[in-house]
């Protein structure tokens, strides 16, 4: 099951694809990360996925990796007395606190916090930003707005606020509840919805204290603003241009998309893009072409994943959707213009013995033609160093934690496998060119390039670089 393309590929599991049977068939079509999204399905539903999951994992002999999307704050108007209601532009709207069905002017808006962080001349979205509501007046629990952008509007639909930072804490009951639970059953990577600034991330990361890895939804305007410092907390970002699309003008989207891949480039984090990708394939079995575009270039910018919704979870193709990721990837990545836009961006080396040695690995193994890059890691950091270099050749990741191994299914062009640590330099050698070869990376005579750190198993201590040649033995 070895990829012939670096970039990753995360499918999300839901009603369309909540099989063994199926979730194996996404495996074998190209999907090297399953996410469970939290906001659907009970515990024993995500249980059920997850033990699939590591069945398939058992099978195959390959690291699987899995993330587990928190749901994030949700907010959502009531209910109407007699069915939907019609807003035209200029209308006059209220939002208030009163938990009666609303009418033609007004709504029941369940979330008094909104109402504190409201300031006059703001705007309110509504239904994915199909209306826009331009707030006039503010009372206590109540706001009276001008309809901008009319249409109609039905029970619990959903509310966003793109110019307010609110007062919530970064993580919902639900969130903590979901979030332990995805920890107990050993998930590699947490997701983590609607973060707004820094301190939100840094509060997850306080509660999972390293038993996954930790990754930033960026789909608010504010957290564009604070993405330096994001990116600096977290293990990965991910550009969730769903929300991001409602809460921002969708012309600036793609700008927003370049700005967080450079972040997290620049600072070696992993980036995923996602949503919307290929969503015409929810209901035809082939995308547009303008979805190819969007898939190709998330592509040549870099990205280390890109991410299947409802294409995946409740489509009609989900396999295909899988399929056509896998060969836009690998057409990419062959394409003459690649190289030179992946490495327009690269991160400059911190002044440590780690980062001169995994720089130097991508150059020795451009200048000597090697097969493969072979890193040794306890941690995944060597590995991860490795990979936010692009090399133009395979890496190969080493390691005798089988968490590390999973967790790297997320990164660019990480090839993870599970065994013994190596037990002095001559055995790191032997047991890089046996793995090599026998993985199909390397043939008898190739040379490929070894990094370590010793002593062996300190974690974020590459300080070895080694050139060595394929042996008719290995």
């Amino acid at each position: 099951m070895r990829r012939s393309r670096s970039i990753r590929i995360i499918a999300t599991l839901g009603p369309a694809s909540n099989t063994p049977e199926m979730i194996g068939a996404l495996y074998s079509a190209g999907a090297d990360v399953f996410r469970l999204n939290m906001s659907h399905g009970d515990h024993d539903q995500i249980a059920a996925l997850y033990e699939a999951i590591r069945d398939l994992e058992a099978s195959i002999g390959r690291p699987i990796g899995v993330l587990a999307d928190l749901q994030g704050p949700k907010f959502r108007i009531g209910g109407f007395a007699g069915g939907p209601v019609m807003l035209r532009d200029g209308d006059h709207f209220r939002l208030d606190g009163d938990p009666s069905p609303g009418g033609g002017n007004r709504a029941h808006l369940p979330h008094p916090e909104i109402f504190a962080a409201l300031k006059r001349g703001q705007r309110l979205l509504l239904d994915d930003g199909k209306i826009r509501l331009k707030v006039l007046e503010l009372s206590g629990d109540s706001a009276e707005t001008e309809v901008e952008v009319g249409g109609l509007l039905s029970d619990r639909k959903g509310v966003n606020l793109p110019e307010a930072v609110l007062p919530l804490p970064p993580l919902t009951e639900k969130d903590k509840r979901d979030l332990r639970f995805a920890l107990d059953l050993g998930v590699d990577w947490i997701a983590q919805s609607f973060v707004q600034t820094a301190a939100d991330v840094a509060a997850a990361r306080d509660l999972i204290a390293g038993r996954a890895g930790l990754l930033a939804k960026i789909e608010k305007p504010q957290a564009l603003k604070d993405i330096a410092a994001i990116t600096d907390i977290v293990d990965a970002v991910m550009v969730a241009r769903g929300d991001l699309g409602v809460e921002m003008p969708v012309e600036d989207v793609p700008g927003a998309q370049k700005t967080i891949i450079d972040a997290a480039r620049r600072r070696g984090k992993l980036v995923v893009v996602a949503t919307q990708m290929l969503d015409s394939m929810v209901k035809s079995p082939v995308p547009t072409r303008a979805e190819v575009s969007d898939v190709a270039n998330a592509v040549f910018e870099g990205a280390d994943a890109v991410m299947l919704s409802a294409e995946s979870a409740a489509g009609d193709y989900p396999i295909e959707a899988v399929e056509v990721m896998d060969r836009v990837g690998a057409k990419v990545e062959q394409d003459p213009h690649y190289r030179t836009y992946i490495d327009s961006v690269r991160p400059t080396p911190e002044a440590t013995s780690a980062d001169a040695i995994t720089t130097a690995a991508r150059q020795v193994a451009q200048t000597i033609k090697a097969a493969a890059i072979v890193t040794y890691t306890s941690s995944g950091s060597t590995a991860l160093r490795a990979a936010r270099e692009r090399p133009a050749v395979p890496i190969l990741a080493l390691t005798p934690r089988q968490d590390t191994a999973r967790r790297l299914t997320l990164g660019w062009g990480l090839h993870s496998f599970v065994g013994e640590d190596a037990h002095n330099f001559g055995d790191m050698v032997d047991k890089a060119r046996r793995v090599a070869k026998q993985q199909g990376f390397a043939r008898t005579g190739d040379y490929i390039v070894v990094t370590a750190g010793e002593p062996f198993g300190t974690p974020g201590r590459t300080n070895v670089l080694r050139i060595a040649r394929v042996l008719e033995e290995d």
